[in-house]
């Protein structure tokens, strides 16, 4: 690459928030240090990337490439020739774009775009977040040039001259929320106790069940609530919740200031998504962590017992949830040495320089 032209990259991947966010956040990164870099963006048709991209101020194109099913079906028939053509699509694309390099966060399209860098030669990074790899990942592990990645031992997963411990990429705005412009943006007591629900950025069923059972408890304890019931929930949350409104218990169908909900909140109840788990660890939050068993290769579980074995976090099954989630939090919320105790080794975890780290090794390889 000539010092002159300006920097062309491709960013391929999503699905969910937790590939989302990261990659929005590489971009950024990108272009705060290349403020004339054409940065491209390649999702899945469908897929939430084709509106959160757009919204952040970036290009994308979509592929038509989704997942396997767990049980024999029509589209499993058609899995192979919408990878075909997404490759070739991909393909197509590298050739009229010409990127110095690509990046692959995760999801659907991130395979599809990777091959076809390979089989380009144009140079290659995957950003894996989580503590258990993806098959995509794993497969393509010998093709690219660097893997970044947010835990230790992931040698058992790819070559491990190419893996660099990076962290996982935070939106930069989660840090640094002031505790008492929190209460005062969501309403709330500072001489009562926080609790903040999340189940992720499409919801969590098992969450949502388990609170909306759990507010006469939480408004009898004194406890305020603000509970990120995702948008299929939040209608039948909202009603549930509007009776305890007055005790400073909110549903909210999606909380965009993320960085006052962690300021407020004295535990975080979370699934362990990589980039909520990532998040947990940068702002120190005692967290009690309900891992989704419906996610590949069960790795929201393998996330959160990377937490627990350093004693950062308390792991509850989505099984025992219904049970045992409430009785958890309320006993942890009464107990501030607990609190303590989590959150001093959750910050221990954290790498706040993660996003930094991974550009870096980007342009390494495409020497810039």
């Amino acid at each position: 690459m000539s010092n002159t032209t300006p920097l062309r990259i491709i960013i391929s991947g999503g699905g969910t928030g937790g590939h989302i966010f990261p990659a929005v956040a590489i971009a950024n990164e990108l272009r705060r240090r290349y403020p004339d870099a054409a940065i491209l963006f390649v999702g899945a048709n469908g897929r939430m990337e084709m509106t959160r991209v757009p919204e952040a101020g970036y290009d994308i194109v979509g592929l038509d490439i989704s997942g396997l099913q767990r049980r024999l079906t029509p589209q499993n028939l058609l899995f192979p020739v919408k990878v075909f053509r997404s490759v070739r699509k991909a393909g197509k694309l590298i050739e009229e774009f010409l990127p110095d390099a690509v990046v692959g966060v995760g999801g659907y399209a991130s395979a599809p775009v990777l091959l076809a860098a390979a089989s380009r030669a144009v140079p290659s990074l995957i950003q894996e977040q989580n503590s258990y790899a993806g098959l995509v990942n794993k497969l393509l592990s010998r093709r690219v040039g660097r893997i970044c990645v947010a835990y230790d031992g992931m040698e058992k997963f790819f070559p491990a001259d190419k893996i660099v411990l990076t962290g996982n990429p935070v939106r930069a705005e989660i840090e640094g929320g002031d505790r008492a412009e929190a209460l005062q943006f969501f309403g709330l007591d500072p001489a009562k106790k926080t609790l903040l629900v999340v189940g992720g950025s499409l919801g969590a069923r098992t969450l949502n069940l388990a609170t909306a059972a759990a507010l006469p408890r939480l408004q009898a304890a004194g406890v305020q609530l603000l509970w990120q019931t995702g948008k299929l929930y939040f209608p039948e949350a909202e009603t549930q919740a509007a009776p305890y409104a007055a005790d400073g218990l909110h549903a909210l169908e999606f909380i965009r200031r993320m960085d006052l909900a962690y300021a407020a909140a004295d535990v975080v109840v979370s699934r362990a998504g990589a980039l909520s788990v990532s998040e947990l660890c940068l702002t120190g939050k005692a967290s009690i962590l309900v891992p989704s068993p419906n996610v590949a290769e069960d790795h929201q579980t393998k996330n959160a017992l990377a937490l627990m074995n350093k004693g950062a976090a308390v792991l509850i099954t989505d099984e025992h949830a219904p049970e045992r989630l409430y009785d958890e939090a309320l006993r942890l919320l009464a107990d501030p040495e607990r609190q303590q105790q989590l959150q001093t080794r959750v910050r221990e975890l954290a790498r706040p320089n993660a996003t930094t780290a991974i550009v870096d090794e980007l342009l390494k390889l495409i020497k810039v």
